[in-house]
């Protein structure tokens, strides 16, 4: 093993890099680096420590961030093309890997399907026999936090406090019945059926213990109770020295609300009594300044691991500290002001953010940058693949995958329309319910005839035999001479359900564009996908390895450059971002802290508390050279003005009576704006 230090790493950096005798905890403060010490780790253990690339698995949060990190693995590797082989995904990215090769494991098919966001919901609804939004939001939510935290309905419903919660369990119970006769999955369960498989089955853990030999696991304070225990399934076993690194901080623990538990790091020092802590806690991002009001406000938290963030960057512009009058006011304010502080610094819009607590913070805000002309964006928005036209398509693409997809065959049988009415699709789903088959085989089960008219099962049969000869074609990978690539099953689908017709008769003509348009960009990145990618480096793949890629994707990768526009974001969305100017908004008792319930038992008040310090810590954090702080004394809830409190953290970011503007801010009007920057205007240029 060679003991020569990767350049360009501090100390701690370097420790990290080069320590391989067993489990490894880096512990990151923001913006110290975490991403460059596991890239720069993953190329050391191929280029200096003899690991094959295959063997290496990185697992992180966002496809977003897999992306990156793969091609910042590349550009640190001798041959480049190594990245391609290593693991480099999201943890839902491996559960599907793993369920593809041990489906039968699992009691799937091959070919399952990963049931989408609107289609639980729909199942939800159906069992719950509900159409109240909000309750089935909150089933959902249960039930997934169930799963992650490995309970099966019987346990639930075993441990159901009241009738509530008890018929939840008896819905749980209903919906994970359904998904096995859809041949279907969850996005939870790509994570909990491999976890269950590894449990049940030593030759599958050990097969896949065997193929990925050291593990790297970003974001570790994010994991849920689910995919620690995959890790710890994939990295332990009888004589076998644990391998792994797992990055993280504990300061950054902000998704309690989805199942990710801050507890995983302390279980981690019980589980692996011979861990090794390394803290990265020079930071490469923010000035002294910012960095202080950050540490000042997370010391106020319990700490499992002490550490202190410090910068080379110099003190910096001051904090500052604004308080308005009302909620019209911060808007207005901001947005003045940060066309003012662009303006002197000669800046760019995409240089800015402004963060929030709630996305219902965000209206007001768009209105006072529309009104100063400020060009924006929101994060969070509308994924590209939730748009109508993008699942209609998909809908095609999951039933030639899965024939027991009942969801995407109502979608598709009457996407575009075919004959096929709700009536017929009643009729259809009682036979099905009867012989306990999917919608797709009863179309042809001996019998239908009896309850179905010719003119009724006429279409249907049409639609099914084309479903079929499509999926004939669509487990092919398209080969030198062999006539049946992704591309061409492609065409040939869309050619036939002439979808471009369907739009520009149910949309004006301006509507039906945009969206054809979507559809265009979708498949011609499908096929871009099928082919080997843009530059044709990786394995080619069958339409129906393509619909399984899709059901994971949030957004449509390299589809637009980065817009010069001010960022606007909720704190949790902001996590992993950083810009040079942030103006933290609404930082008011009852929304940051958000306001929780007033008679939740002591402790869970204070895990509330703490971890809301945490988001305004993170919030703190992404500022790189400027950090401003507004708050308001009045602000509109409903059609009610109320008043409101700074919140606790500002106190508790410890700025120096000097450093903070005060509380009462001057109100900057258009006159001595235009005095403002006049003035700006007769400065000397910077050299």
């Amino acid at each position: 093993m060679s003991t020569s230090p990767p350049s360009g790493l501090n100390a701690p950096q370097r420790e990290a890099v080069r320590y391989l005798d067993g489990p490894c905890l880096v512990l990151a403060g923001a913006g110290s680096g975490k991403t460059r010490v596991i890239t720069q780790k993953i190329a050391h253990l191929i280029e200096q420590c003899g690991y094959e690339p295959k063997h290496i698995a990185a697992l992180t949060f966002t496809n977003k961030a897999a992306a990156e990190m793969r091609e910042r693995i590349s550009s640190l590797l001798q041959q480049p093309k190594q990245a391609n082989q290593i693991t480099v995904s999201t943890f839902h990215s491996l559960g599907v890997t793993i369920l593809r090769q041990e489906a039968r494991g699992v009691g799937l098919k091959d070919r399952f399907s990963i049931m989408d966001s609107d289609d639980c919901f729909s199942l939800v609804q159906d069992l719950a026999v509900t159409t109240d939004k909000q309750l089935i939001r909150r089933i959902q939510t249960t039930m997934s936090l169930w799963k992650n935290g490995l309970v099966d309905p019987d346990a639930a419903l075993a441990a159901a406090q009241d009738e509530e919660e008890a018929q939840t369990a008896r819905i749980y119970r209903s919906y994970v019945a359904t998904l096995s006769a859809y041949q279907a999955v969850d996005f939870d369960d790509l994570i909990r059926l491999p976890v269950e498989l590894f449990r049940s089955s030593e030759a599958a853990r050990d097969k896949w213990q065997r193929r990925l030999r050291y593990l790297l696991v970003d974001e570790y304070q994010d994991t849920n109770t689910c995919q620690y225990e995959l890790v710890k399934l994939l990295v332990t076993g009888v004589g076998k020295k644990p391998m792994f690194t797992a990055v993280g901080d504990d300061d950054q623990a902000i998704y309690a609300w989805r199942g990710a538990t801050v507890e995983n790091l302390k279980t981690l020092q019980t589980d692996f009594p011979d861990l090794k802590v390394i803290k990265l806690e020079q930071n490469y991002r923010s000035t002294t300044r910012i960095l202080q009001a950050a540490n000042a406000v997370i010391g106020n938290n319990p700490k499992l691991f002490d550490k202190a963030l410090w910068s080379e960057h110099g003190l910096g512009d001051p904090v500052k500290v604004l308080g308005m009058q009302d909620d019209e006011q911060e808007a207005d304010q901001v947005a003045i002001m940060l066309s003012a502080h662009r303006f002197e610094r000669r800046a760019k819009f995409s240089d800015y953010a402004i963060l929030y607590r709630g996305n219902h913070q965000a209206r007001v805000f768009e209105k006072a940058l529309r009104r100063e002309r400020i060009p924006y964006v929101m994060s969070g928005g509308q994924s590209f693949f939730d748009r109508a036209e993008i699942k209609d398509i998909v809908s095609y693409l999951r039933l030639v995958a899965n024939g027991d997809d009942d969801p995407a065959f109502i979608r598709a049988v009457t996407t575009p329309k075919r004959g096929v009415g709700q009536g017929t699709l009643e009729a259809l789903g009682a036979y099905a319910g009867k012989w306990q088959c999917s919608l797709f085989a009863a179309v042809f089960k001996g019998g239908v005839e009896s309850i179905l008219a010719d003119r009724q099962l006429t279409p249907l049969r049409e639609f099914c035999n084309f479903i079929n000869q499509l999926e004939a074609r669509a487990s092919r990978v398209g080969r030198a001479g062999s006539g049946d690539n992704a591309a061409q099953v492609l065409d040939d689908m869309m050619k036939e359900i002439n979808y471009e017709a369907y739009l520009y008769d149910s949309f004006d003509d301006r509507q039906a564009q945009g969206k054809w348009q979507n559809v265009l960009d979708f498949t011609t990145w499908l096929k871009e996908k099928g082919n080997g990618g843009k530059d044709g480096t990786d394995p080619e793949k069958s339409l129906l390895d393509l619909t399984q890629m899709v059901a994971l994707m949030t957004m449509l990768e390299g589809r637009d450059e980065e817009p010069d526009a001010v960022r606007m974001s909720t704190l949790h969305a902001s996590k992993g971002l950083e810009f040079p100017h942030v103006f933290l908004v609404g930082v008011e008792e009852g929304i940051l802290p958000h306001r929780g319930d007033p008679d939740a038992p002591a402790d869970i008040a204070a895990a509330r508390i703490q971890e809301e310090r945490r988001l305004m810590y993170v919030g703190i954090t992404r500022a790189q050279r400027s950090l401003h702080v507004t708050w308001c004394k009045k602000r509109q809830r409903a059609r009610e003005s109320v008043q409101c409190e700074v919140s606790r953290f500002v106190k508790e970011m410890q700025l120096d009576v000097g450093d903070a503007v005060p509380t009462e801010a001057e109100t900057i009007t258009p006159q001595n704006r235009l005095a403002n920057l006049k003035a700006l205007l007769q400065k000397p240029k910077p050299v």
